[in-house]
């Protein structure tokens, strides 16, 4: 299962999109995960300032 983001909570910060490995995360007004490049690594979770990604 790809990640999911709480856009209510992100800053777009752009932290996961730095941390993705698959290059599966795209950062706008919020972060958008690219649930078909997502490998479900939990690397975007760990990195989030805000905590606002879930897996």
């Amino acid at each position: 299962m790809a990640a999911i983001i709480n856009g209510s909570e992100c800053v777009a910060c752009g932290a996961c999109v730095d941390v993705c490995p698959e290059g599966a995360i795209t950062c706008g007004d919020i972060a958008v995960v690219d649930a078909g490049k997502c490998v479900d690594c939990g690397a975007c979770v760990d990195e989030c300032p805000s905590s606002c990604i879930s897996d």
